[in-house]
């Protein structure tokens, strides 16, 4: 009696382990397309998901930032797994990415960042958080098309970083405070991109 081929795949493996294998691949590829599943803003993609240094992020929202008629950035938020609920000015570890569409001078990131934390917190506060805040601003570098900023609070530190590099960090929770509220605070740069970021849609 004339028995079909075996597969390919099985030829010269045991048949256990020819299944075990294939049990192996089909429990790995799921895993690996949950880790890499995104969203999209405008072409820029954003994880769904993230970790750094020991530390799970999950997004909260995602969107876009607009300046008069241009279209200034992409932009995403995370917080820890444990903190489902928005609180950008709390202690729970919190990340915000920002990817330009347009070149910005390291020199102009600093001064909106000075403008923009002096705005909202008066001068008072502002005189006791400058030095800490000088020394956040001289870590800017200027950005093109496609560059990414990355702003993390891991719980005990602040980081900030382009395209990955860790530029700047810092253990100071005031200072973390000031920088997400410029985008996630009570008066925000806008109201409608820290709505987006916050999943008030």
């Amino acid at each position: 009696m004339h028995r079909p081929a075996r597969p390919a795949l099985a030829r010269g493996i045991p048949a256990p382990l020819a299944a075990l294998l294939l049990a192996l691949l089909l429990t790995w590829l799921p895993l690996r397309a949950d880790a890499t599943q995104t969203v999209e803003v405008r072409g820029v993609q954003f994880a769904t998901a993230l970790e750094e240094s020991g530390q799970a992020y999950h997004l909260i929202g995602h969107g876009l930032f607009r300046y008069m008629i241009w279209t200034a950035y992409a932009g995403a938020y995370y917080q820890a797994p444990e903190a489902p609920e928005p609180a950008p000015l709390s202690a729970v570890p919190r990340r915000l990415e920002l990817e330009y569409f347009h070149a910005i001078a390291a020199d102009d990131f600093a001064a909106a960042t000075r403008d923009s934390v002096r705005e909202r917190l008066g001068d008072a506060a502002y005189g006791e958080l400058l030095p800490a805040l000088n020394a956040f601003n001289r870590a800017y570098r200027s950005v093109e098309p496609g560059d990414r900023y990355a702003l993390t609070w891991d719980g005990e530190a602040l980081r900030l970083a382009l395209n990955g590099e860790t530029l700047h960090t810092s253990d100071d929770p005031a200072l973390a405070s000031a920088l997400f509220g410029i985008w996630l605070g009570d008066r925000p740069l806008r109201d409608d991109f820290r709505d987006a970021l916050l999943g008030r849609r």
